[in-house]
């Protein structure tokens, strides 16, 4: 198994594994993006998100898709917005192996936190992320606006 950078050709399975994220998570439904998306903002100049990918035999076996943020607080942090791994092939490393990967170049590029969502639901990830030292936090919400609030909030933004 190789860990390396994705690229274009690549974004057909990455979309494949965001897919059965998706239907991990119970929204199938909710996959709207598609390859040429990925493609186009994967490998822009500059990208607005980098992915490494779990190699083998032609397979990707996994992803970790991130991007960079800043806080006001901590500067510089990358947000590690999807860990995936084939269902098939979880248990074998494969998670923690770019898991590792996204830490180290954190690390290498000097960022003060790395950060990620998990549902609430998801107690194999949520022991395996604490195994690792990394903080569930229970006082922080997520805060979303789907294109149909930011459309009602435009209409009405004059009555807020």
């Amino acid at each position: 198994m190789t860990i390396r950078p994705a690229q274009p050709n690549d974004m057909k399975q990455v979309l494949e594994r965001i897919r059965e994220l998706a239907i991990f998570e119970k929204e199938p439904e909710a996959v709207v993006i598609t390859e040429a998306d990925l493609i186009r903002d994967g490998f822009a100049t500059p990208p607005l998100f980098q992915c490494l990918v779990a190699e083998e035999n032609n397979m990707l076996l996994g992803i970790a898709l991130f991007y960079y943020r800043y806080s006001t607080w901590k500067g510089k942090t990358i947000h590690l917005e999807d860990l995936i791994v084939k269902a098939s092939e979880r248990g074998r490393g494969i998670g923690m192996a770019l898991y590792r990967e996204v830490i180290r170049r954190g690390q290498e590029e000097g960022v003060r936190r790395i950060e990620w969502a998990v549902l609430d639901w998801n107690t194999p990830a949520i022991h395996f992320y604490e195994k690792t030292g990394a903080r569930v936090l229970s006082d922080w919400r997520v805060v979303q606006m789907d294109e149909n609030a930011i459309a009602t909030f435009m209409e009405k933004r004059d009555k807020f």
